[in-house]
Parts: C-alpha cells; structure tokens; sequence
C-alpha cells in the first residue's frame, strides 16, 4: 500500500490532468477526495482539473474548427448528441460554452460543435475559462465533501492506505453513474444519418 501511495503522491495530478481532458468528471471528483484526505494538494488539484478542463475543451474546438473533415472528428460529428449540441450552440453560443462541459457525455461532442459554429476564438477561450473554473470548483468540491463525509461516518482512524482505496472506490462509483446516466441521455437522441 505504501507503493501505491507513493504513485498517488508523485502522479496522481498528472493522471487528474489527463482524465479532466476528455470528461473528467470522476478524476475531478476523486481528486478533491484525495485532497481531503491530504494525499493531494487542494491547490494542485484544482489547477490539475482546470487545466485539463480547460485545454481538452480548446483541443475540442480547434478540432471542429480546423479538421472537421478528419476521420476522427468525422466519427464524433456522427455520435449521438452531436446534431442537439449543434442546434444549441448555433441557438445560445454563449450559455452552450459556459455550460457544455456540466453535460456529461455532451462534452467532447459539443467542444467539436462549437468549433464548427461561429464563435470567434477570443469569446470562446474567455467563456471556457470561466465554466472550466467553476467545473473544477464545483467538482473537486463534491470530492471534498465525500471525503469529508467519510471521514463523519466513518471515523478520521482510518490509515491512510483504506482512505486510498475508499478514494478510488469513490471515483469508480462516479465514473459507472455518470457513464450510466450518459448512455441514458445519449439514447434518447437520434442518430444524425451518414
């Protein structure tokens, strides 16, 4: 256990970084676990998440701006979801950014939506920031308050080698129900045609 505290403690923000990329939401969540817990930094972690946030959603973007005709961008253009992200970004650009990345399994789909709208790249850099700020507040912050809860419930005696695990199992937990909740949304969308 004292080797896996050691990974956690050396890449644990690289690996948040990486997760909050594409949807994130999960690594955000066990990464402010992990900060209450004093495993992580609360400061690391919240630049880790918003970092990651930040510039998945500019690769998004310039991906639909630049290369929609690419194959990979092309498959997301045909993913479910995409036609809706497409209406609505056209519709409210601004209220789409700024909210986009709080709709799981709408994000990548909707970075590539809005990069193929007319949103100059200044206004939508500014909104990105200001939502990519207030997801990794709002979701590090739920990880925080799990830790805090599991701490109430279950004691501050825990090693910290159970408080590791209880973290990991809080972040699966997270990834099956946002997983699972996106797969409900996105079958309620119909497929745009080829």
């Amino acid at each position: 256990m004292e080797t896996l505290r050691t990974l956690v403690e050396h890449y644990g923000l690289a690996a948040i970084f990486l997760g909050c990329l594409a949807e994130g939401e999960s690594f955000a969540i066990l990464g402010g676990f992990l900060a209450h817990q004093a495993i992580l930094s609360a400061e690391g972690v919240l630049i880790a998440t918003f970092l990651g946030s930040f510039l998945g959603d500019c690769l998004f973007f310039l991906a639909g701006r630049h290369y929609a005709d690419h194959p990979i961008v092309v498959r997301l253009r045909h993913k479910r979801g995409f036609s809706h992200a497409y209406r609505l970004v056209n519709s409210y650009p601004n209220l789409f950014v700024l909210g986009n990345r709080f709709v799981y399994g709408l994000r990548l789909v909707g970075g590539v939506a809005a990069g193929m709208a007319h949103i100059p790249l200044p206004r939508f850099l500014v909104l990105n920031a200001l939502s990519s700020v207030l997801w990794s507040a709002v979701f590090v912050g739920l990880g925080y308050f799990f830790g805090l809860g599991a701490e109430t419930l279950i004691g501050d005696t825990l090693r910290t080698h159970h408080r590791l695990l209880i973290g990991i199992a809080i972040g699966l937990g997270a990834a099956i129900i946002a997983g699972y909740a996106a797969h409900r949304v996105a079958r309620k969308e119909p497929r745009e045609p080829d």
